[in-house]
């Protein structure tokens, strides 16, 4: 009984310890590792009473059997008083703290800047712009050369530098520019540092050109943006978006265009066969400005109105002023509805004059009151595609076309494949869905989207690892949560991630 204690005691010893045995692989700017692993927030936005990086977070994930770490980052955060010249070293040393329990929990970690001196996706805006100011562009070089002289030393397997995180709204030829700038002021101090650079288009897209700095690639795993980003409070309207479902079906884009955005100007059109007269239901989510809306049936008007957003609320809608466009895009979140006859012809929904409104679902309701929804989960920059409907067949459907984990793969990796196919390396530095999104539905979707990082090789970091989007602390409701080292676990998370 001794001899059998002992061996289970040895036996578990050596599964705790697995992972710190392992030797980590070695990254290139050709091919990068299939890196599994977490982004970690401590530094992610400056805020009062900031905490140090956790050696809990890193004993976790360690154990768990996953190896990388991504810490995205503000740079306000180790500046003294505004003074972007002047470096607050506690603050750093807490930097270099999570870098020494990368060595010692056997650890890659990528340090990013989430806000760097002219670029933010966050708000507020940065006060000048990294891809225009000369002296921004020199401050920002300042800091990543700083970080490069700190950990010239580092082995390449415990540490990479990831520039700028998710860059957009930036051409081609105003970003690379900056990112050699920054590139060579590093390697001035560390010519061998292995840099990432996040793709074009909030990390969608490769640069190509990137490949020729011989530095490696990150994309993101956020789509569809419908279902990672239901009811997250950051995003406007997100709250009057359907319910995700995974698989699902492939909805109309769910913008009205007007003709101030006449190259993307599409009608809703949905073609219909009805033995009797039946109600036609839309809901209007957000209007931008104002939009005039006219229903045409083989393009005689049925039904029209004027939609306008200001500064007080009409029709109880809720007033938003957009800082970014000085303009109010308020969410109106209401159903209109009219009578369609019997009969089989055309309908269409047109936005003939102003910006954009958006349509978050169409329902019919016809014999006795039945309904049959689609639900919408508005798409900004698609064009809408033509529907169909007919009750007298069984099941209804609005379209035919569903998305799902070849959807995936065809609309977000396949390029980043081919660019890797090249001789490129390419990481997923953030994916995940927020936690109002079902549970279910979650899993079902993060398992194709493993599948495709699988099949790409590709290493990924989910965004984040205590938090919404997360595997402890995730706070959603509709989880049986374990309790673990005073953390609610996220077991069927975890162990999903452990699969791949």
């Amino acid at each position: 009984m001794v001899k059998v204690n002992k061996l289970i005691w040895l036996c578990c010893l050596l599964f705790a310890i697995s992972p710190l045995l392992a030797e980590l692989p070695e990254p290139t700017a050709e091919k990068m590792p299939l890196y599994r692993g977490f982004n970690l927030l401590e530094k992610f936005y400056k805020r009062p009473n900031m905490k140090p990086f956790s050696e809990e977070d890193f004993k976790l994930i360690s154990n768990w059997g996953f190896n990388f770490v991504r810490l995205p980052m503000d740079y306000r955060c180790w500046i003294i008083d505004g003074d972007w010249t002047k470096f607050d070293e506690k603050q750093l040393e807490e930097i270099d703290q999570a870098v020494k329990w990368g060595q010692k929990y056997n650890i890659h970690v990528c340090l990013n800047f989430h806000r760097a001196p002219g670029y933010t996706v966050a708000s507020p805006p940065e006060p000048t712009s990294l891809w225009t100011d000369k002296e921004t562009q020199k401050i920002c070089a300042l800091h990543w050369a700083t970080f490069a002289q700190r950990y010239k030393n580092i082995p390449n397997k415990y540490l990479s530098f990831n520039l700028l995180n998710e860059p957009s709204n930036v051409s081609e030829e105003e970003f690379l520019p900056v990112i050699k700038l920054i590139v060579e002021s590093i390697r001035k101090e560390d010519p061998d540092r292995l840099i990432i650079s996040d793709g074009l288009n909030w990390g969608g897209d490769p640069c190509k050109e990137l490949g020729n700095l011989n530095i490696v690639q990150s994309t993101r795993g956020y789509q569809p943006f419908n279902l990672t980003h239901y009811k997250a409070s950051w995003v406007n309207g997100a709250d009057t978006w359907a319910e995700p479902t995974w698989p699902q079906p492939l909805a109309i884009a769910g913008f009205l265009y007007g003709p101030n955005q006449k190259n993307l100007q599409t009608p809703i059109e949905i073609k219909i066969s009805l033995n009797e007269p039946a109600i036609f239901r839309f809901k209007v989510g957000t209007v931008s400005q104002s939009s005039h809306i006219s229903a045409t049936i083989d393009d005689k008007i049925v039904w029209q109105q004027d939609f306008i957003s200001g500064p007080e609320s009409k029709h109880g809608e809720t007033v938003v002023y957009s800082e970014q466009w000085n303009i109010y895009q308020n969410i109106f979140n209401k159903n209109y509805e009219f009578k369609v006859p019997n009969g089989t012809y055309t309908l269409n929904l047109s936005n003939t004059q102003g910006d954009w409104l958006s349509i978050t679902s169409i329902t019919f309701i016809c014999d006795k009151g039945k309904e049959y929804e689609l639900a919408i989960s508005p798409e900004w920059g698609k064009k809408n595609f033509p529907l169909s409907f007919n009750p007298t067949k069984e099941p209804v459907y609005f379209s035919e076309k569903t998305i799902g984990r070849e959807w995936l793969w065809e609309t977000q990796l396949l390029k980043w494949d081919r660019y890797s196919k090249q001789g490129h390396g390419i990481i997923v530095g953030e994916w995940g869905a927020f936690n109002q999104t079902p549970h279910n539905v979650t899993l079902r979707w993060m398992e194709d989207c493993l599948k495709n990082f699988q099949k790409a090789d590709f290493g990924w970091a989910l965004w984040n690892f205590r938090g919404p989007f997360g595997i402890l602390d995730s706070g959603r409701d509709d989880v049986q949560y374990e309790d673990y080292n005073g953390h609610k676990l996220d077991r069927k998370m975890l162990e999903l991630l452990q699969k791949y």
